[in-house]
């Protein structure tokens, strides 16, 4: 009995997305929906879902990692950390401010849980390996996000 359960496990792909909060309590409006559009990121990429941790904090905690980990000063919405071994697997913690998706969604004319959900997207994007330091890059990466935001929207 013992023996099929192992093996009825190991055969069990693991994935999972997690939604947690520091220092700032934020709770996502449609954490299914979110865990469904990962999913989706990552099947369109080929790529295949480990563990996600989606962090939602304040600005300050996200200074403070900013600072820490990567010798910057200033305040940002997202920090990706990528916790792969495999590059064909996504895992990372992304570290979202839930100050700036607030003072954001404003800005943008949009709600904060889009601007959540675009966050995760950015953020799991650059686990894949995306960029956005130069123009062209941007450029991709937000035609992505938009493409992504759509689904999520239908759903």
């Amino acid at each position: 009995m013992v023996v099929g359960l192992l093996i009825c496990c190991l055969s069990f792909r693991m994935y999972l997305t997690n939604f947690f909060s520091e220092e700032k309590t934020y709770k996502l409006e449609n954490t299914k929906g979110t865990r469904k559009l990962v999913k989706r990121i990552c099947l369109d990429h080929k790529i295949e879902l480990g563990l996600i941790n989606c962090i939602f904090c304040s600005d300050d905690y996200l200074l403070k990692i900013n600072k820490k980990y990567l010798n910057h000063d200033y305040y940002t919405d997202i920090i990706t950390f990528d916790f792969s071994e495999d590059k064909n697997k996504l895992e990372g913690d992304l570290y979202i401010s839930v100050d700036r998706t607030t003072e954001n969604a404003r800005f943008y004319k949009t709600t904060r849980e889009l601007e959540i959900i675009r966050l995760i997207t950015h953020g799991c994007l650059h686990l894949i390996g995306y960029s956005d330091k130069t123009k062209k890059e941007k450029k991709r990466m937000r035609s992505l996000e938009n493409k992504y935001i759509s689904l999520y929207k239908k759903n």
